[in-house]
């Protein structure tokens, strides 16, 4: 059975799962660099994946499925964010703060 899906935020921005202004995801983008930081406290570098597939950020995060006392227990989120055209792909760098926050930089085009 399918269940239509309700909202009433005509023409905003919806950051799904994370709302965009709750502080867990933040996109910057200026004349000098473009940053996008996440929150990533739940996943160990290994289980993060950062790359640049033509003009696209993909993001991956991903707990393989383990079993605590309240049963199997999974996790796994992408996010997507299209390159602006002035990014320079080639500077993409992502770096993990040890308070588990996310921060994928790139400089601008000369």
């Amino acid at each position: 059975m399918s269940i239509k899906v309700e909202h009433n935020w005509e023409g905003q921005q919806w950051d799904w799962p994370l709302q965009h202004n709750d502080g867990v995801v933040k996109v910057h983008n200026d004349k000098e660099k473009f940053e996008v930081a996440l929150d990533a406290q739940h996943f160990t570098p290994s289980e993060i994946q950062v790359k640049v597939v033509g003009n696209i950020l993909d993001i991956h995060f991903e707990h393989k499925s383990r079993t605590d006392s309240f049963g199997d227990v999974s996790r796994t989120v992408t996010r997507s964010y299209k390159l602006p055209e002035d990014v320079d792909a080639s500077t993409v760098k992502s770096t993990l703060s040890a308070r588990g926050t996310l921060v994928i930089t790139a400089s601008k085009k000369a």
